[in-house]
């Protein structure tokens, strides 16, 4: 019988400290958006909510690389990664990414597309994903109570409601897909938080956010069918 406290993995696993190690490199000189802080806290933080929730050592390994692909080379990592850390690895990664095409593809487009197939995915795909978009979300709502609304200019649609879509239809999605799941329903929690902060009572802009949202939904209904 396995010991409930023993660890799911170990954490010096060569495989786990490649991964630690080829992220580090891979994102070397990179960082978050509009700030000196290194990307690899990004890479760190998504891969320890995953782990905290459940994570096996694969799905450890696909949070600390998911963003390799998309943002450090295209498709020629993604197959390295599938070479170096297996098919399995190399599967979630390319399940949680919206692009491997340079330059990407129009915003709403991509975010479209992503939102699309998240309900179907695998739980192995939408644990990583939620625990990206969690991590994302939480530092845009500290970060908006610091700056309001020019938080959201560090994205290159621009435009809060846009935004704000995204991750609402990614928390519906994924709440749909598991609602008993804790973190689906902390970043529903978030996300919430979110957009009442941005509406701050003002008409003209909730006006302004049903367009947006209007808009973006049908855009999704016609990508689903």
């Amino acid at each position: 019988m396995t010991d409930a406290t023993s660890p799911r993995f170990k954490s010096d696993s060569p495989r786990f400290l490649d991964a630690l190690r080829y992220a580090a490199t891979m994102h070397a000189g990179q960082v978050r958006k509009a700030t000196p802080i290194p990307y690899v806290s990004h890479l760190l933080s998504v891969a320890g909510i995953a782990i905290e929730h459940g994570a096996d050592e694969d799905e450890a390994i696909a949070a600390l690389l998911h963003d390799a692909p998309e943002d450090c080379g295209g498709l020629p990592v993604l197959e390295e990664i599938r070479a170096r850390f297996g098919e399995r690895v190399g599967e979630i990664v390319a399940a949680c990414s919206d692009t491997f095409e340079t330059p990407k593809p129009p915003w709403s487009e991509r975010k479209v597309k992503y939102i699309a197939h998240v309900r179907a995915a695998s739980p192995s795909v939408r644990l990583v994903s939620m625990s990206d978009k969690l991590h994302n979300a939480r530092a845009i709502l500290s970060d908006y109570r610091q700056l309001g609304d020019a938080v959201f200019s560090r994205f290159k649609r621009g435009e809060s409601h846009s935004v704000l879509w995204y991750y609402r239809r990614l928390a519906d999605e994924f709440n749909a897909a598991d609602s008993a799941s804790p973190l689906a329903q902390e970043l529903d929690r978030v996300v919430a938080q979110l957009e009442s902060l941005s509406l701050a009572d003002n008409d003209e802009a909730r006006t302004e956010r049903r367009r947006v949202y209007d808009e973006l939904n049908e855009a999704l209904a016609a990508a689903l069918h």
